[in-house]
């Protein structure tokens, strides 16, 4: 204890001097933001006043969906930092503010939040976190890197990964209860978004997969949306992205992201980052944003790394971590009184934030470590010489034992000894309407996305017309029978590697399912259906030209049946190749690893397909079963053969004839039956089929089987239960 008092002496006298009277330079630029009259004074807090607790009486009215909120008025120079943010008149002198809001309460108590081997020295990431968020305000969680602050969040939203084990409570509106679909957001810090849709088609087609009802009525809450996250400049101008030059920039994707779960109108909203890649002049746009949207009632709970001052003074109260520790709860002013209580006060030139995470982030010590080491014309690099270990213990103990802590018990206490209206749950649009609109999205998609649809038409164009001059004038005679099997086989084998190039537009469709499906925009099953249902006109607009360029070219023969079943076959081949792609994408969404395994397995089953060697010939039991009978080019280029010879003969001399099957054997294996093309047809149908299988078995355990915080609270009830 000595060192501490000893140690915080010295970062007392070294910060003291930088916010001395006789260092303070008047500057217009560092100041907070107070209610209009009230006088603007320069950041010191050594001579700040005491800090008093403000008497919040939150009544829930009975058969009521409001909470009323009734705020005594405290003493002036104790106004909130951020009421200068939206223009008010100021209250007079005892009157009492009382706004009915139709936000909800949460309240988080005893939070502990263990997972296996994600830190090195302890798998507790958060530790018995008390707090809570009132409706109409903006409720902070700060910390440095790797503090706990997404996890906490994920927490209290009911949104941890499978390998999280969560402990204590979660109050809403004062019960033990999960919060329904719609009644809350989650934005994700990385965002995902379409980048050949508009911002107005991009809510639009969320509000239509979101909600029930009639496509009218969603039209105003999509202006709703655009409004409240200030977006009318922009609102018909594409998001951009991949294959775009142009588009949004990150302070309008970031305001994009929000809008798209307030198309819900939800109650609570969780952001993980929202200043994230914004500069200071977008963070603050951002800020001034979501501090009108909590104006209208909505609980606004987000996670910051750091902060400008102007930003700073936009906070409604701060949950400061470090290492999963709650070093501070409470209002803005009260934290910087809190630091500077504990021996930490913040100099006048300095962002409060930078000073937070300056006396919290233990990578400083590694700087003044290496600062040591170095001389500049006025001495050491760092003044500050306290172990960073050190300034958390007293920070946590201080806190601890301060009248903050109490205050936070005594209102977790008030939110939760009554249980107010429960969160009704606004329904969701029905399955077919979800196929139809993701459909009609996808199909605008993929006519938008060159690199999806325009590029591998191309592509096919080229290559079909590369492969049939070079096998062109091959004749209807015995000896063009070679060479058009060594035709179909390069036009169907390479066909395949080149769908490849949609891999990118494949992984995006990916991503794109994930980040919505995150918050049940909609499931697997739907998102293949939409998928395959939009897929379906595209290769059948790819399958045509390349087909009939194709089939002329190499002098099959005309007839207008045959050349319909090779277009058909040609199309399935098409449609398996996509379903491999998607399970593949599904298994790794990264471009070069999806890529290399895809040409690594269309290699393999062009080996296998019965070209290089007759498939009957193939060394066992590996080569012959089972991947030549997992191979789709196998079937293709029997059910195309089948379809050119069976039926047909070929003279040898003047007076004998053999059939085209007889003369096919030497070149490839097939079987003599009329009905066989139609099997192999089936049997590409069937793997299509299975692909999609497989890709929904994958994204349900990958993706979709996530746990709702119901399951949450049964798993900590079941384990207290066994513990007692």
């Amino acid at each position: 204890m000595e060192e501490i008092q000893s140690q915080s002496e010295n970062y007392r006298s070294s910060s003291s001097s930088a916010s001395s009277p006789a260092s303070r330079v008047p500057s217009s630029n560092f100041f907070y933001l107070r209610k209009p009259g009230s006088l603007r004074q320069p950041i010191s807090f050594e001579d700040s006043p005491e800090w008093e607790d403000t008497d919040i009486d939150v009544r829930v009215e009975e058969g009521g969906d409001s909470i009323n909120i009734a705020t005594t008025p405290v003493s002036p120079s104790l106004s909130k930092l951020n009421s200068g943010s939206l223009p008010s008149p100021p209250l007079p002198e005892g009157a009492t503010a009382v706004r009915k809001i139709a936000g909800a309460s949460i309240v988080w108590k005893d939070l502990t939040v263990t997972i296996k081997g994600k830190r090195k020295y302890s798998d507790k990431v958060v530790k018995s976190s008390n707090g809570y968020a009132l409706p109409g305000t903006i409720t902070v969680i700060m910390g440095p890197a790797k503090s706990g602050k997404s996890t906490l969040l994920r927490a209290i939203a009911g949104r941890l990964p499978h390998s999280a084990r969560m402990y204590g409570e979660v109050f809403v509106n004062g019960a033990k209860s999960h919060m329904p679909y719609g009644s809350y957001g989650f934005v994700e810090r990385e965002i995902t978004l379409i980048g050949s849709l508009t911002v107005r088609e991009f809510l639009y087609y969320s509000a239509l997969l979101q909600l029930p009802g009639f496509f009218c009525q969603k039209k105003s809450i999509v202006e709703d949306a655009i409004h409240a996250m200030s977006l009318g400049d922009c609102s018909n101008k594409l998001i951009g992205g991949y294959c775009y030059m142009k588009g949004l920039s990150n302070g309008e994707r970031r305001r994009l992201s929000i809008a798209r779960e307030l198309v819900m109108r939800p109650h609570i909203l969780f952001i993980d980052e929202p200043l994230y890649h914004l500069d200071s002049v977008s963070a603050l746009l951002m800020m001034v944003t979501l501090k009108k949207l909590a104006s209208t009632g909505c609980a606004i709970i987000f996670t910051i790394y750091q902060s400008s001052t102007e930003v700073f003074g936009l906070f409604d109260r701060i949950c400061l971590l470090s290492n999963g520790n709650t070093l501070f709860f409470g209002e803005t002013l009260a934290c910087l009184q809190h630091f500077s209580n504990a021996g930490f006060p913040c100099p006048i030139m300095q962002s409060p934030s930078d000073h937070f995470l300056r006396a919290i982030n233990t990578d400083f010590d590694k700087i003044i470590a290496m600062c040591k080491n170095w001389q500049d014309d006025n001495g050491d690099f760092s003044s500050v010489n306290m172990d960073t270990a050190v300034a958390i213990r007293t920070l946590e103990a201080t806190y601890k034992s301060s009248a903050d802590a109490a205050a936070v018990e005594t209102m977790i206490l008030r939110l939760t000894e009554k249980e107010g209206p429960v969160l009704k749950s606004k329904g969701k649009a029905g399955t077919a309407t979800r196929i139809a609109v993701l459909t009609w999205r996808s199909l605008l998609i993929m006519s938008r996305e060159w690199k999806y649809y325009w590029l591998r038409l191309i592509l096919y164009m080229i290559f079909t017309l590369s492969v049939g001059t070079v096998f062109s004038g091959s004749g209807h005679s015995l000896s063009s029978v070679v060479t058009k099997v060594a035709a179909i086989f390069v036009f169907v084998s390479f066909t395949a590697l080149l769908s490849i190039s949609g891999v990118p537009a494949v992984i995006k469709e990916v991503e794109v399912y994930t980040s919505e499906e995150s918050n049940h925009h909609f499931g697997a099953l739907v998102f293949l259906f939409g998928q395959l249902l939009s897929s379906i006109p595209f290769l059948f607009l790819i399958s045509i030209p390349s087909s009939v360029v194709f089939y002329f070219l190499i002098g099959l023969r005309d007839e207008f049946s045959l050349l319909m079943y090779f277009m058909l076959n040609f199309f399935m081949c098409l449609l398996v190749n996509d379903g491999l792609m998607l399970v593949v994408v599904s298994l790794s969404r990264d471009v070069f690893w999806s890529t290399l395994t895809l040409v690594s397995v269309q290699v393999v089953m062009m080996l296998s397909a019965g070209y290089f060697r007759i498939r009957n010939a193939l060394p066992g039991p590996v080569w012959t079963y089972p991947i030549s009978y997992i191979a789709f080019h196998t079937y293709s280029i029997q059910g195309l053969l089948e379809n050119e010879y069976i039926g047909t003969s070929f003279a040898v001399g003047q007076v004998r004839t053999i059939s085209g099957y007889q003369a096919l054997r030497s070149a490839y294996d097939i079987s003599p039956d009329k009905n066989s093309k139609w099997q192999n047809l089936l049997i590409l149908f069937l793997m299509a089929v299975a692909y999609r299988i497989l890709v929904f078995v994958v994204l349900y355990f990958r993706v979709g089987n996530k746990k709702s915080i119901h399951n949450i609270f049964k798993c900590n009830r079941d384990t207290t239960n066994n513990a007692r």
